[in-house]
């Protein structure tokens, strides 16, 4: 077996994927009556992937990144190196429960909290912290519950628009509807085919439109998407499929859960809307097939094929 050679680091571990929930807002938390908790350092704002426990002196090498850690200082000797490894390891709050080893929440801990910009919460005595990662946990199943009602509502509004008789504006106009933006449909050497929405600052769009140019490729090996952001926009595209360089833009001001998956719907219709069809009724063929494949019934698409044509519908079960 080949040693390694002498003064050169092992790689790095792959990051460990995040949880299949939205993050939540530690303000969120904090609104629970019930529980008491009060921020008394750090900003405001955090977002919380998960919770975990630890009476370590130094729980660095536990954390994943994200979490909201509870702990009672039962190790606690040096605030500012203890905070400084939970800034380094990327916990997102530190919750720090009084009694039974500190009747107050150490001042030295909260002037490290201040000055490493990590949220303090304190937790008061009658509060277990089962009682806060149940909290947590419910907070995360509301906020998925939210998110896939908003998906679904999105992909049915897209759905519909696919199925109009102009069917490529009609989506990009409900795309930037739902996404609260700009959405854009570019040729391969860049040109605006069709577009939905506000017009960003001129800035924006000279970086959304650089961005596009990352997938935008017909001939050599290219991502299929590529995000950035500039201020408070959020930037994105999307290569279409059919090869013919076509990509979705998109620039927005926010960025919720549930934004990728929407995108991905509409990137799957324009891709079919937008394939190379013969004759003059390829909206209507792309319109009922869009229609077919999110699971409407022949009857109801029929009236979009138009003419007397007999067409035979082929549907296909997985099995096992």
């Amino acid at each position: 077996m080949p040693e390694a050679s002498a003064g050169v680091a092992p790689p790095s571990p792959p990051p460990l994927p995040a949880p299949p929930t939205p993050p939540i807002p530690l303000t969120e938390l904090l609104a629970r009556e019930e529980l008491g908790l009060h921020r008394i350092a750090g900003p405001a704002e955090a977002d919380l992937l998960w919770v975990h426990t630890s009476e370590m002196a130094d729980p660095y090498p536990y954390l994943l990144g994200g979490e909201l850690l509870l702990s009672a200082g039962v190790l606690l000797k040096d605030p500012d190196a203890y905070v400084a490894r939970l800034v380094e390891a990327g916990a997102a709050a530190l919750g720090f429960g009084v009694t039974p080893v500190f009747d107050t929440v150490p001042q030295a801990l909260i002037e490290a909290c201040d000055r490493h910009g990590l949220p303090l919460v304190e937790v008061p005595p009658e509060v277990p912290f089962t009682a806060i990662a149940r909290a947590v946990w419910r907070l995360m199943a509301e906020a998925r519950h939210r998110e896939l009602r908003r998906v679904t509502r999105a992909q049915q509004a897209l759905a519909t628009a696919a199925a109009r008789p102009d069917p490529i504006p009609a989506v990009l106009h409900q795309l930037a509807a739902q996404l609260e933006g700009r959405a854009v449909l570019l040729s391969a050497d860049g040109e605006e085919l069709h577009a939905a929405g506000r017009r960003p600052a001129p800035d924006i769009g000279a970086a959304l439109t650089r961005l596009t140019r990352v997938v935008s490729s017909v001939t050599r090996p290219a991502p299929t998407s590529a995000t950035d952001t500039l201020r408070e926009a959020h930037l994105s595209a999307y290569a279409l499929g059919g090869g013919q360089g076509l990509v979705l833009a998109l620039a927005s001001d926010r960025r919720a859960a549930g934004d990728h998956t929407i995108a991905g719907v509409a990137v799957v219709l324009l891709s079919l809307l937008a394939a190379p069809h013969q004759g003059a009724d390829a909206a209507g063929r792309s319109a009922a097939l869009v229609r077919m494949l999110l699971g409407a019934d022949p009857q109801d698409v029929a009236p979009l094929l138009g003419g007397t044509e007999q067409w035979t519908v082929v549907h296909a079960r997985r099995s096992g």
